[in-house]
């Protein structure tokens, strides 16, 4: 059994996918992916889901797995990641984690006891209630903001269970969930993570020409089959990059010129956003060389 995990990260379009392969196929790894958008299916383009031939070299995980109409919490995320670790780890394989979610990355290494508050079921229930609204998840986050700063800066705007819980923990006890007693959990594998990035001008370059290629491969139409069957235009998944850009389009409120313009640039400032999160982790080794991140990885393998 592998019991250390290898955890690749890095901006959009840094080249993750590429270096993942090579490192799976070279250490007998299996890839768990770390991607808040991946996880839908029918959601392929727009993502940059691993292709059918690349997922035919290696065994991926965490794909696919959830109805583009269902919400999905990053508490979710971890509980269904940790269980494909573990079954990686089973069968004498490694898993190397991939993706660019830095809130599934902290929550994975960086697990926090919930207080020691027990659940209040009327509370939980009227929170859960919000929840289900339209916008109800940022309705909650924006309480949190106001009753709890820095638990609502902690928390990003998707994981719902963890909001709801720190507002839950407010409302019974009257403190804030960053006053109560708690303390960062062990993780639940020991980890080595790296962070593959590149100057910030080639970057941007290639977010760009990546946008002008999934154009040309089908987005408008993937987006169009996924509104015809039923997806709402404000459900969770909807709100990525490359998909809530094109309603409009597609409503005829705007040229594909202007909503390609809008793709391009949302990736360039998520890519900024992610960079600014992952660059708050600590033990990350950053690189702009595959080489390097294979050595800084196979560290762990020496005297074995």
């Amino acid at each position: 059994m592998n019991e250390m995990i290898w955890i690749l990260t890095g901006p959009t379009a840094s080249g993750k996918t590429d270096l993942s392969l090579d490192l799976a196929e070279k250490y007998n790894c299996e890839i768990v992916c770390m991607d808040s958008m991946q996880i839908y299916r029918g959601m392929d383009i727009g993502t940059a889901k691993p292709t059918t031939e690349e997922q035919a070299r290696v065994p991926h995980h965490m794909l696919d797995i959830v109805d583009p109409r269902e919400n999905y919490s990053v508490a979710q995320w971890v509980e269904d990641a940790c269980a494909c670790i573990r079954d990686i780890q089973g069968r004498g394989k490694r898993a190397l984690l991939v993706g660019g979610t830095g809130f599934y990355l902290r929550a994975l290494r960086h697990p926090m006891a919930m207080g020691n508050v027990p659940a209040v079921p009327e509370i939980r229930e009227e929170l859960e209630a919000i929840a289900e609204k339209p916008n109800g998840k940022e309705i909650l986050h924006k309480q949190l903001e106001e009753a709890d700063p820095p638990t609502a800066e902690r928390l990003h705007v998707n994981d719902v269970r963890r909001v709801i819980r720190a507002l839950e923990v407010w409302k019974a006890t009257g403190i804030p969930f960053s006053q109560q007693t708690q303390a960062e959990t062990p993780p639940p594998f020991p980890s080595r993570c790296a962070a593959l990035t590149l100057p910030r001008d080639i970057l941007y370059k290639r977010i760009d020409l990546r946008v002008e290629k999934m154009l040309e491969a089908g987005l408008v139409e993937e987006v169009r089959r996924l509104l015809d069957s039923g997806v709402p235009e404000d459900c969770q998944s909807m709100k990525g990059l490359g998909y809530k850009e094109l309603v409009p389009y597609l409503k005829g409120e705007i040229s594909l010129e202007e909503a390609k313009a809008a793709i391009q640039q949302g990736s360039r400032h998520y890519a900024k956003r992610q960079l600014t999160w992952l660059r708050a982790e600590k033990d990350l080794q950053w690189s702009e060389s595959s080489a390097e991140i294979e050595a800084f990885f196979t560290e762990d393998l020496k005297g074995m």
